[in-house]
């Protein structure tokens, strides 16, 4: 069985829910998001004016100009002003691979399934961050500082 892929696969609801939430409610608060994805991901849609600046991930902030935000179960849509000009993207839940809600210190990491048979260089598995927890004697990490973004590597067991 392929746990940490289930894991990944459930934290990936946690942001699909959380979009969902600020969809239907509106984000309340001082509650903003911070939704970084890869580009070139399979069902990722840009203008191209974007792909040429962003060509391998982007970094989006949805608190107070964004509008019809739309999730379904595989991706999320909605309307942003870049340089001015509304632009509506699509962004598949597979393509994320950071989530963060800065109000309550509140982040995600991931790493993007990969592609069968795409060789793009936006896509080649990426080298892991230095784990956000120390590993003690037993492999079993600590736990981390409020605020701080965890790799869910650190959770994996070594092959």
């Amino acid at each position: 069985m392929d746990y940490s892929r289930m894991v990944e696969d459930a934290l990936r609801g946690v942001v699909r829910r959380a979009l969902d939430e600020a969809a239907h409610e509106g984000l309340k608060g001082n509650h903003h998001f911070y939704v970084t994805f890869l580009t070139r991901y399979p069902g990722v849609s840009l203008p191209d004016h974007l792909l040429a600046r962003y060509e391998t991930d982007i970094t989006i902030v949805l608190q107070h100009q964004y509008w019809d935000l739309a999730v379904d179960a595989e991706a999320f849509e909605v309307s942003l002003s870049f340089n001015k000009l509304p632009t509506r993207i699509r962004v598949p839940f597979a393509a994320i691979t950071s989530f963060a809600d800065p109000s309550v210190q509140f982040g995600l990491q991931f790493q993007p399934p990969g592609v069968p048979g795409q060789e793009d260089a936006a896509l080649a598995p990426r080298p892991a961050p230095e784990p956000a927890v120390e590993m003690v004697e037993d492999e079993k990490p600590e736990a981390p500082k409020a605020g701080e973004v965890v790799s869910l590597d650190a959770f994996r067991t070594k092959r």
